[in-house]
């Protein structure tokens, strides 16, 4: 096919036209939805990808779900010859190692677009599903219900066996049902908007500006690394975790050549525990990083990555092999996401924040209602709490955040009292939590949630034994860690329970300061009190 005569100003419209399609599909997602983690903490991800499988255009929600769009569609046309494939098909999936995902609860629904007769491109969305619950985690087929991509939808008929198969293997299958209609209701936008946009400026027109704002967003980010200084520039972090005694040996070399960067990881062998990254999540977490510090403004697409080489030893927490298990994933990607900057600070410290609260802590409830209309019924809650963010080079972080990988809100006291038989007892920043320096760190959150009936809880957090570091003299930030009741029987690594009338109180890392610590305003402000 000739790619047509295009204009900029014609690249530059029918790409925000893309952009808004992702957004409108994403909302369209979270208002359908039924369960509090996507219709009130919006874990979900939307994008538009071309025939071939390249991202498009990624809605501006959770960075890490890109791992699980990546390899989706190559994944699915892979096993699934195009020349069958009908309007109204349906993929659905999930596996880390036979269907590009990252981990299990984050379940994908990629639809084709077809446009006169013609595959265009994908509508692809992503929801996490809270469900799979008080599982181990020694490898994947302990993780819950694996997914290759298989068609859901067969020419707009549902597959219900197949929708059957997945309800089956699901501990709140009421929730499941309802978030998967909504994303298949998100699809339905996501279709019709493609196809009013190939109506409106033609396909060709169309598909010719999805390959030039793909060059378009290389050359954005050839031209921001040829602006940073050639070298190479070594960091070392360490990974404290509950399902370890002992911190995590991790380290990343960043080479910069001209228009290009590499990126190489140093990490041990994959562990019989969640955290292990696939590549796929390493890859979303380079690409995310990279692309804020080199150039924020470079589009979300394919175009951006191909300056940008990441290795790293293959079977290692960082870039796992099967059968590792991977729940846990995104701790793993916060502290990769820390170590590429701290590597970075050194080339470019004026663009760089010190080290955030590095993680994304987890506090996961489910139990049996004991009471009321829902009595008998299976119930499951996640919360991922925010930590402080790092101090900038001409601004305190930000307290009470999520960092890097993950972009989800809290679920609001009154909504979690409603749906949930929990009070939260204290919601507020922790006092103290933040790195000191010319500017300050984040501060840390504190959560307390008492049980009015039995429960189990995962606990997942990190900067518990090591802290979030600070640049140029800056002091680091708060701990991270949680406490019981008095009476309450003992966690085991994270996991334990409640009994009516207890309580877990949840600390989330504060973010380190910028600058000598020496020079913290707080301090000056202290002294001139006395």
């Amino acid at each position: 096919m000739t790619r047509p005569a295009l204009d900029p100003i014609t690249v530059e419209v029918i790409g925000a036209a893309l952009s808004s399609i992702v957004e409108e599909t994403g909302e369209a997602l979270v208002r359908a939805s039924y369960s509090t983690n996507i219709k009130e903490r919006r874990d979900c991800s939307t994008a538009l990808f071309d025939r071939e499988g390249r991202t498009l255009c990624q809605a501006e929600h959770i960075p890490v779900h890109l791992g699980s769009f990546l390899d989706f569609i190559p994944f699915v046309l892979a096993s699934h010859d195009p020349a069958d494939m009908r309007p109204g098909d349906v993929f659905v999936g999930n596996d880390a190692y036979c269907g590009g995902g990252t981990h299990l609860p984050d379940i994908v629904l990629a639809e084709p677009i077809f446009v006169d007769g013609t595959l265009a491109a994908w509508t692809v969305n992503l929801a996490h599903h809270s469900d799979f619950v008080d599982r181990a985690h020694a490898h994947i087929y302990q993780e819950g219900l694996r997914i290759p991509p298989i068609r859901l939808y067969r020419a707009g008929e549902l597959q219900k066996d197949v929708q059957d198969l997945i309800l089956l293997n699901c501990q709140v299958p009421r929730e499941r049902l309802s978030d998967l209609r909504a994303q298949m209701a998100a699809n339905r936008v996501g279709v019709q908007r493609f196809q009013d946009l190939c109506a409106r400026h033609g396909v060709d027109t169309v598909l010719a500006s999805g390959e030039a704002l793909l060059d378009y967003a290389e050359r954005k980010m050839r031209a921001g690394l040829a602006a940073l200084p050639d070298g190479c520039w070594r960091f070392e972090d360490v990974f404290d975790t509950l399902d370890f005694d002992e911190p995590i040996p991790l380290a990343v070399t960043v080479t910069i050549t001209g228009e290009d960067i590499a990126l190489e990881f140093e990490a041990p062998p994959q562990v019989r525990s969640g955290i292990n990254m696939t590549r796929t999540a390493l890859l979303a977490t380079a690409y995310y990083i990279v692309k804020s510090v080199v150039d924020p403004s470079v589009l979300p697409n394919a175009g951006l990555a191909r300056p940008i080489t990441v290795t790293a030893p293959d079977g290692s927490i960082v870039s796992c092999a099967h059968p590792a298990a991977v729940n846990g994933r995104v701790q793993t990607c916060q502290r990769v996401a820390d170590l590429i900057l701290g590597a970075l600070a050194q080339a470019v410290p004026d663009r760089v924040s010190a080290c955030t609260n590095s993680t994304c802590t987890v506090a996961l409830f489910s139990g049996t209602r004991q009471s009321g209309p829902q009595k008998g019924l299976y119930w499951v809650y996640l919360e991922t709490i925010g930590g402080g963010g790092g101090a900038r080079p001409d601004a305190d972080g930000l307290d009470g955040i999520h960092v890097h990988a993950t972009n989800t809100s809290n679920l609001p006291v009154e909504a979690l009292e409603v749906e949930y038989p929990l009070i939260l007892e204290r919601y507020e920043l922790v006092d103290g939590s933040a790195g000191a320096g010319r500017f300050r760190g984040g501060m840390g959150l504190r959560r307390v949630y008492r049980a009015t009936e039995e429960c189990m809880v995962r606990v997942d957090i990190s900067r518990n034994l090591s802290r979030s570091w600070g640049l140029l003299g800056g002091g680091p930030g708060g701990h991270g860690g949680f406490v019981t009741s008095p009476g309450t029987a003992p966690f085991h690594r994270g996991h334990g329970s409640l009994r009516p009338g207890e309580w877990l109180e949840v600390i989330t890392p504060g973010g380190g300061g910028y600058g000598p610590a020496e020079e913290d305003p707080s301090k000056e402000t202290a002294l001139a009190a006395e």
